[in-house]
């Protein structure tokens, strides 16, 4: 497993490139380098057919560094590390921070790789990417540079996230989350699963950075003396919450038209008894089954509209809720990952 650990927490899992994939990476760069050298070569050729010797050679000289060197290093910058080789084997050229390359990183890597490649036949490359512990030629060192590997076999196991503190499991309800965008959400839960295999400082600057970035995108606070990566675990796990309810009121009120319709929750306020509009025991054909419970444990159960009687939400409303409020109270006992309460 590669020791890079980003500020972004984006290539955690991410592995360093090793000399084989390397070396056919590299094959399959110098075979398309050489052919368009070789086109450009004959199409200079034709052009300068009526130059004179010295014309030519300078146009050679010219040619030549223009697409084995100046090719390759274009390449590289244009595509952010990923030329056709490293793209088809599933590689690519970062930083050593985990960033992206510029100009100046591929300039180098082109510069060295002269010598290192096409000057020593790729002797030295290879010899420096079996004795570097990161499978790094002297192009990535002068330039600080790393090939990974950006396609890692897959274990067969998701690694879950971790859940929140007991003391924070619905606290965030209200917090509007339609302004986070899917990168934020991967970049959090990639951490939240990886958490416990950083150092301890890394992990710390790296939730405080992103609960910053969640905080940014849903206008509210976190609450004082709540650990960053606490409050990032909160509401991933109330962004999940909302995911399973919707998903659950769209099957339950598309079951009895045949399609998916998403349900709107009903507020329900304590102490109001159950309705025959809201899913009871009958439901939307009269079949059984109880209703989703408030959050808070109290009310009736939200279903589908109909005939249904009101039996089995009432016996929601004494006991508790048979839905999330039972939920709720069986979380109180379960781990939170090292999470404590503040204070």
């Amino acid at each position: 497993m590669s020791e890079l650990v980003t500020g972004e927490a984006v290539v955690l899992g991410l592995r360093p490139a090793r000399l084989p994939s390397r070396a056919l990476a590299s094959a399959i760069d110098l075979a398309v380098t050489f052919a368009v050298f070789i086109l450009v070569s004959v199409v200079l050729g034709i052009a300068s057919a009526a130059l004179d010797e010295a014309a030519v050679a300078a146009i050679g000289v010219a040619s030549f560094l223009l697409v084995l060197i100046g090719g390759p290093v274009a390449v590289e910058t244009l595509s952010h590390g990923r030329s056709l080789g490293k793209l088809a084997c599933g590689l690519r050229v970062v930083r050593d921070d985990g960033g992206p390359i510029r100009f100046r990183h591929a300039l180098v890597r082109g510069a060295m790789g002269l010598v290192e490649t096409l000057l020593t036949f790729g002797a030295l490359a290879s010899i420096a990417s079996l004795v570097s512990a990161r499978g790094r030629r002297i192009g990535d060192v002068f330039a600080g540079t790393l090939v990974i590997r950006e396609r890692v076999a897959a274990t067969g196991r998701s690694v879950a996230v971790p859940p929140p503190p007991p003391w924070l499991v619905g606290r965030f309800a209200q917090l509007d989350l339609s302004g986070v965008p899917d990168e934020l959400w991967s970049a959090i839960r990639q951490y939240l699963t990886r958490m416990q295999q950083l150092d301890p400082g890394v992990g710390r600057s790296i939730a405080e950075r992103l609960a910053g970035e969640l905080v940014a995108r849903t206008g509210a606070s976190a609450p004082q003396g709540v650990p960053a990566a606490a409050f990032l675990a909160a509401v991933v796990h109330e962004r999940q919450s909302r995911d399973a309810r919707r998903v659950f009121a769209g099957h339950r009120t598309g079951a009895g038209t045949g399609g998916y319709v998403e349900a709107p929750m009903v507020p329900v306020a304590p102490g109001t008894p159950a309705s025959p509009g809201f899913a009871g025991a009958g439901g939307l054909g009269g079949g059984g089954g109880a209703g989703v419970a408030a959050v808070d444990g109290e009310g009736g159960g939200v279903g589908g509209s109909g005939a249904g009687g009101a039996g089995a939400a009432g016996e929601g409303s004494r006991g508790g809720g048979s839905g999330v409020g039972d939920e709720r109270q069986r979380r109180g006992g379960t781990s939170s990952a090292g999470f404590a309460p503040p204070g």
